[in-house]
């Protein structure tokens, strides 16, 4: 049987982001009465996109990092990269939900989840060549 317990546990964390996301985006609909669309409502619009921007990253992050937990034994890498998708994701949505402009949080959301991406999918690639040093 696979386990794969530290992937499990980012991916939990991150379905409950999802979830918190998704009901910010109903409770919105529900309190200006919009059904499909965002009935140019501006902050349904941004809560919208945060929702998008989420879905759009997280799962391809998942999959390399189960990839990676299944072709590594570094389970510390593996929790820093799992942390750092997690507050990446947790900062830009923080950013975005707050303001239309840029901001902090967006900036550096966007560098640790791209910079996390980045950083799984060149290990992964290194680990089909010389998987007996990692």
């Amino acid at each position: 049987m696979l386990l794969l317990p530290v992937t499990a546990f980012y991916a939990s964390i991150l379905a409950l982001i999802y979830l918190y996301l998704t009901a910010l985006v109903i409770r919105c609909r529900r309190q200006n009465l919009i059904g499909v669309g965002d009935g140019g409502n501006d902050v349904l619009q941004r809560l919208i996109r945060v929702h998008g921007n989420f879905v759009e990253y997280v799962p391809l992050s998942l999959i390399l990092l189960a990839i990676l937990e299944i072709n590594s034994h570094s389970t510390i890498l593996i929790h820093i990269l799992g942390a750092s998708l997690v507050i990446g994701r947790v900062l830009h949505a923080y950013g975005l939900r707050h303001s239309v402009g840029a901001t902090w949080q967006r900036l550096v959301g966007m560098v640790l989840t791209l910079l996390t991406l980045f950083v799984i999918a060149c290990i992964n690639l290194t680990l089909i060549y010389w998987m007996p040093f990692l």
